[in-house]
Formats: C-alpha cells, structure tokens, sequence
C-alpha cells in the first residue's frame, strides 16, 4: 500500500506533535502575538461539516493559500459517539457544545438524554453576547445542538422554540418554515414573537440594507429550508459571519459565535466532484478569514476551526501535471480523524489529538475564566 501526504497532511501531524508554532506556516494572513497568554474574551467556533482533511487539500491545491494555514496551533479530533465509531452531525455537535460524548441523533442531550447545559448557554448565563451562523436551517443538527435540548434531531419544531427562548443576539441561516408556525393554539407564531425583539430579514437585500453598527438583536432565516448551494446562497457564509462579529463585538462583556459551513458535507454525500466540494470549502474558509481579520482588531479572541466528522472518505490523488482528480469510499460519515485549527489566547491548549467532547470540555472551561 502507497500512502501519499499532503502539505496540509504533514502540516497537521507536525504540529500535532510539536505543539504550537509561533510563526506563521504558508499565508499572507498576519497572526498578532499580542495578548496570547491572556483569557480569551471573544470566542469564535468555526464547524466544517463534513471536512476531512483531503477536503482542506483539495482547497489548499486549488487556492494555493488558506486563511486556516495561518493557524500556529493544529491538531486532529477523534469524533466518535456513545457508542457508535460513525458519528453524525448531532453527536458530535452536541459533544462540542457540552462536553459529553452522546449517542447519534442527540441534540444537547447527553447518553441518558437528559439535558446538558452548552457553551452558548453558558456564555448567555455569564453575561457574554451570543450568535449562530449556518448555511443549513439554523434548527439543523449543528446549530441546534448548541441552543436547544431534544432527543432526535429530528424535532425541529421544538428545536426552533427552544431556539427562540434562549435570548441569543444574532441568528443567521435557513429553516423559516419552523419558526413561521404557532406553538399552540390562538399564539403568535414563533416568528411574530421574535420579531419583538429582533430586526428580522429574510432576503439578500434586506439584510444588506442593515446598519450592522447600529444593530442589536438580529434574525436573519434566508430560506423555508437549508439555503442553496454556493453559486446561488445569499448572503454568503463571510458576509453572514463578518455581520455576526460587528453586532457581537458591541456587548463589552465579549461573546461566544459558532459558525458552521453546512454543506461540504452535502457535497460529500453526493460524492459530488472536485469543483463542487473545494466551491463550499473555500467558502467557509473565507468566513474563518472573516474571523482572522477581525482578530487583527481584537487580539484577544479565541478562534477555533474543526469539523464534527469527515464524510465520503474523500481521497485526492495526483493526475497529470498539477492536476488532481478525486475517489469516495462512501456516501456516507466514516470515522477519520479531522483537523483542528486554533489561534488566540488559550490556542495552545487544543492543539495535538483530542476528542471532540473533550473540545467541547475546553470551550466551556474558557467560558467560566473569562468571568472569574
């Protein structure tokens, strides 16, 4: 057997061996020093669903240039669940969001399913702003995990009140058919509520239309389902992501954001060619580009990149000349390891090879220093 490494390849398995880098490995993204040793204030979890690491390869080949090789702290996760080696999306976001491994189709649940606080509940307890970013309907099994508690992802209702209770300060994504519903009868729909409190928009022009300086509580839902593929979403995963910080960075006490790029995973799935996976994987790392320039204003800000599985079991193989063509093994999830990426103040403690409940145990320890 010929086992070929990629640059990103060796880059992830050096760096989870040595630790922390303090140069910067392969981008013109500048990485500022200052304020590393301190707690973090601003938080940003950036989720690649479905990103292995030849999903990053395929895009570092086809961009020479990632915002994510500007990284100095790298590593790999272990993403199985309680007790399957195949995650899902749900596990192993509820694993990020709360810090206990769970069985698949868990949504802020744990093994017993019983309800386990998560990060952004935590951060909104301890005063700190909060937002959710999605390309997929923010009631999917990503987003969901990380503000609401259900048994099976698949009770997206529920999800999207639960959602609508937790006082998060910016949601962005899909899924308006299950919020544009009432939770009984002779209520409001859970849309109307909301709208109470937050500035809503639901179009390309609307949103863009929004003095993000000026706003506060933000709702944002761009299609009844999951928004469309990369050539047609709009507003993009960046622009989603760069309107998120400029709302959040007004709450002076910090926040905690968690972005996802929903569909690389899709991609994957469909074992869809080349072209079409690196389309969605460059743009999620253009929303973490989004995170590092604004880190260049607030260095005090933790920015963590993972994915909650690899899915296709994507192989990118050497063709003629600079070309590469790309083979699956599946369509579905496999039970790879995935890349980490983490820079700011606490980086240094995600680098090597952890669990991604052990990820999520990490998030929630820097959210309870930060008001100590």
């Amino acid at each position: 057997m010929i086992i070929r490494l990629t640059r990103l390849t060796v880059l992830i398995l050096l760096l989870s061996i040595q630790g922390p880098a303090s140069a910067e490995v392969g981008s013109d993204v500048e990485i500022p020093s200052e304020g590393i040793s301190q707690d973090p204030v601003r938080i940003i979890l950036y989720i690649g669903d479905g990103v292995g690491v030849s999903y990053w390869t395929a895009a570092l080949f086809a961009a020479d240039s990632l915002a994510i090789c500007a990284f100095p702290v790298a590593g790999l996760v272990d993403t199985r669940a309680e007790p399957e080696m195949v995650t899902d999306s749900a596990a192993s976001a509820t694993a990020y969001s709360t810090g206990v491994s769970t069985y698949n189709g868990a949504i802020g649940v744990g093994p017993d399913r019983q309800p386990r606080e998560t990060v952004l509940e935590r951060a909104e307890k301890l005063g700190l702003a909060t937002g959710l970013v999605a390309t997929c309907a923010i009631t999917h099994a990503t987003p969901a995990a990380f503000a609401s508690h259900v048994e099976s992802r698949g009770m997206q209702n529920e999800i999207a009140l639960q959602i609508s209770r937790q006082g998060i300060e910016v949601i962005l994504g899909g899924g308006r058919d299950y919020f544009d519903r009432s939770p009984g009868p002779d209520e409001p729909t859970i849309l109307q509520s909301m709208q109470r409190t937050y500035i809503y928009v639901e179009d390309p022009a609307g949103f863009r239309a929004i003095n993000m300086e000026r706003a506060r509580n933000l709702l944002g839902l761009f299609d009844t389902g999951h928004m469309p593929g990369f050539d047609e979403r709009e507003p993009t995963l960046p622009e989603m992501t760069r309107a998120a910080l400029t709302i959040l960075n007004r709450d002076p006490e910090g926040f905690f954001l968690m972005v996802e790029g929903s569909q690389p995973d899709w991609r994957g799935h469909d074992n869809a060619s080349l072209e079409e996976v690196v389309a969605e994987v460059l743009d999620f790392d253009r929303a973490v580009r989004a995170g590092l320039d604004y880190r260049m204003r607030h260095p005090e800000t933790l920015i963590v990149v993972v994915s909650d599985h690899e899915t296709g079991g994507l192989a990118v193989e050497g063709a003629s000349g600079n070309s590469v063509k790309a083979d699956y093994t599946t369509t579905g999830h496999t039970a790879q390891m995935t890349p980490l990426f983490a820079v700011g103040p606490g980086a240094e403690r995600f680098g090597g090879i952890r669990t991604n409940s052990e990820i999520g145990r990490l998030l929630l320890d820097i959210v309870d220093r930060r008001t100590e």
